[in-house]
């Protein structure tokens, strides 16, 4: 099966796309991806609309696009006041965003208590109100991340997809989830089909894609015009590239590396993150992404049990040095 490339603006890419996870798809990360997808679409972590626009030191550092060359670097944004929203776009199309995006998703407590995110479903007429004004405000595209709806008795993803559309709109990804699922229970790519039905603009499936066969699945399920991977990333910075490969008849398995060729990308990354961060910050932040990379190989308990209780880069280095290389 494949995947048409899809065009956005100036912006033509193939769509699989990795998802912004708050935590995890920051700079380093991006960029690593990116490294090994040349061409590809890089979406920054969820950004507080309200920090973007009073500068704060963490908000710029979300927003910087990763290194590679060619990258689509698209800024996702959450907020509840139009205004607010449409100021920290344009300050993002300032900076350089290729590509805006309005977080509709985020499932998080303290998001949704904030009136932001997923919250939004719950207020069509405020949500489509706030894609007016980013639309307005900038030149470049303005693409939208939701979920199904609040809830099962509210399944309004279908009604506002159009209404963003009619407001300029160029994407829109769709969670096949409430918000009040969260992560439980499996992603409904049939739903997804009903959303796509109301639009022309391409839709986006996400949502439980972490192999080749969910991803057929949720595309034939959809009839969406590509997906986004989320969970799927972790310790994976080569699975867009191996979905990309999977969808142009290229492969048919992802690739495996050895545990060697998994260290020596485990390392980079933790240098990358170290010299993003400095190494207070970067040293606690690696240690999820350290314990996805040794996933599968043997004493990988061992050695996050013993990560967990470093706060130094050197001893980090050492610990994956033995881990990996001996």
């Amino acid at each position: 099966m494949q995947i048409k490339t899809i065009t956005i603006g100036k912006h033509s890419f193939i769509p699989v796309i990795p998802a912004p996870l708050s935590g995890v798809t920051d700079l380093p990360f991006r960029s690593l991806i990116s490294s090994f997808t040349p061409s590809s679409y890089s979406i920054s972590e969820m950004i507080a609309s309200r920090a973007m626009i009073i500068e704060t030191r963490e908000s710029l550092k979300k927003a910087m696009p990763a290194k590679s060359k060619g990258v689509i670097s698209s800024v996702q944004l959450a907020g509840c006041s139009p205004e607010v929203m449409a100021e920290a776009a344009k300050l993002n199309e300032g900076m350089g965003a290729d590509i805006i995006d309005i977080n509709y998703g985020c499932t998080v407590k303290k998001v949704v208590n904030g009136n932001a995110g997923s919250a939004l479903m719950k207020q069509p007429d405020l949500a489509i109100e706030i894609v007016k004004a980013v639309v307005k405000a900038v030149k470049i595209p303005v693409t939208v991340k939701m979920r199904m709806g609040w809830d099962k008795e509210n399944l309004n993803a279908p009604f506002l997809a159009k209404q963003f559309e009619e407001a300029g709109v160029q994407m829109i990804v769709v969670h096949g989830r409430t918000r009040n699922q969260l992560y439980e229970g499996k992603a409904d790519w049939e739903f997804i089909k009903k959303v796509k039905e109301e639009v022309k603009i391409p839709i986006i499936a996400n949502g439980d894609i972490k192999t080749f066969q969910n991803g057929t699945d949720a595309l034939i399920q959809s009839n969406a015009d590509g997906i986004m991977i989320g969970r799927g990333l972790y310790g994976k910075p080569w699975i867009i590239r191996d979905f990309i490969d999977f969808f142009n008849g290229n492969k048919t398995q992802p690739q495996t590396y050895s545990k060697k060729e998994v260290g020596e990308i485990a390392l980079f990354h933790f240098r990358e993150m170290v010299d993003f961060y400095g190494e207070r910050v970067a040293s606690p932040l690696a240690r999820k992404h350290l314990g996805w990379y040794s996933s599968g190989f043997t004493n990988s308990a061992n050695f996050r049990g013993k990560i967990n209780m470093l706060n130094e880069s050197k001893p980090i280095e050492d610990e994956i040095n033995e881990f990996f290389f001996n």
